[in-house]
């Protein structure tokens, strides 16, 4: 995970998604750090070439079309589900530092397609992540 990742892992997490070869495409992560630090980002997509392929959506101007194309409101009740499941797995008790906003920590609309994608499979219910999945094979190379 180290390679991956680029660092070592902070917190504790799993792997949820493999890709057909069996490496790792998604992990979920606890919603807190080893150290306490909230931790926004339920699901991480991990993938090196659907990253990539992603990064090449965003650059190409997906994030504002994704945005155009759904509605903000589904939009919001993705980040509302999103945070709903990331923030009733913090510690029964935990009186620190909160994780906050939605989807990779976003508050409104569409910061990280990558995020949104993570989330869609692993079986979220993420328009925006449905979005990038219909036009994640354009992209990939």
């Amino acid at each position: 995970m180290r390679e991956l990742l680029g660092r070592e892992p902070q917190g504790r997490f799993e792997v949820v998604v493999r890709d057909a070869s069996g490496d790792p495409l998604v992990l979920l992560n606890e919603p807190l750090l080893d150290d306490g630090t909230p931790m926004p980002t339920r699901y991480w997509l991990i993938g090196r070439s659907v990253v990539a392929a992603i990064g090449r959506l965003e650059a190409a101007g997906g994030v504002n079309q994704a945005e155009a194309d759904i509605d903000p409101a589904e939009i919001a009740a993705a980040h509302a589900r999103y945070a709903a499941e990331r923030d009733a797995h913090l510690p029964t008790g935990h009186a620190g530092p909160r994780p906050s906003g939605g989807v990779g920590g976003t508050r409104r609309g569409v910061k990280c397609l990558h995020a949104h994608y993570g989330y869609f499979l692993a079986g979220g219910d993420d328009p925006v992540g449905r979005w990038v999945a219909e036009r994640i094979d354009a992209v990939m190379r």
